[in-house]
């Protein structure tokens, strides 16, 4: 990627390592990720520090400084780890609400404080999950929606980033959502029983995901509910 190209960004922003793990898929994913392009479009990979606060700043950080480019910004992919997840799992909804079962990476653990003080219960994902999750599939790349992105830093930057794109004039033609991802092979090789996903597929079934996403404006209608 040079410097001086013009063409918009996609960011794609995945976290680091935590909870004593080595590696962490979602930045793997990000980083392998950095330089395609897609549709006129150029991804730039971010990595997010597993910390509460501090990721916000980071991803506002990367958001400004390609607002100060004078790039277009269509898209915005956080991405997580989610172990024992079996696809990739594009999160419906984002809860203003920080409720951590462990610390983050600076020690911090918040129970029951709102992400944005006085903003609103929930955002939606602005990004058409059912037709991304839809040509993953016809490409025979596992994946779904889900309805809970949990309450720890993965939502936390969820709600942060929607938040963001619904009250910012310069993020108002952005459109961002939050993927979680199942482990790598070598995290579920010390967890018996537990699935995984090649980083190969992973990094692909973002491609699928990614382009979908610059192409579809308006999502399909079609059931990907769940009974609980």
């Amino acid at each position: 990627m040079t410097t001086d190209d013009k063409a918009p960004r996609v960011l794609v922003a995945g976290f680091e390592p935590f909870e004593n793990d080595p590696v962490n898929p979602a930045w793997e994913i990000a980083r392998a990720l950095e330089g395609w392009r897609c549709e006129g479009t150029v991804v730039q990979a971010l990595q997010l520090p597993c910390v509460f606060g501090r990721s916000i700043h980071v991803l506002d950080a990367a958001m400004a400084g390609i607002a100060e480019s004078g790039r277009p910004l269509p898209l915005v992919l956080c991405i997580g780890a989610a172990g024992g997840r079996t696809e990739i799992s594009l999160e419906r909804a984002a809860l203003n609400v920080d409720d951590a079962r462990i610390p983050d990476n600076a020690g911090y653990q918040p129970i029951d404080i709102e992400v944005e003080a006085g903003g609103p219960a929930a955002y939606f994902s602005t990004l058409p999950i059912k037709a991304m999750v839809r040509d993953m599939r016809a490409a025979g790349l596992p994946a779904a929606v889900s309805n809970s992105a949990g309450t720890f830093v993965c939502n936390h930057i969820f709600y942060a980033l929607m938040h963001r794109l619904a009250t910012r004039p310069m993020l108002a033609h952005t459109r961002g959502g939050f993927v979680h991802v199942p482990y790598l092979p070598e995290q579920a090789a010390s967890r018996p029983g537990v699935a995984s996903m090649a980083l190969q597929t992973q990094v692909e079934a973002f491609r699928v995901a990614i382009r979908t996403a610059l192409l579809v404006r308006d999502d399909v209608r079609e059931t990907a509910g769940r009974l609980h």
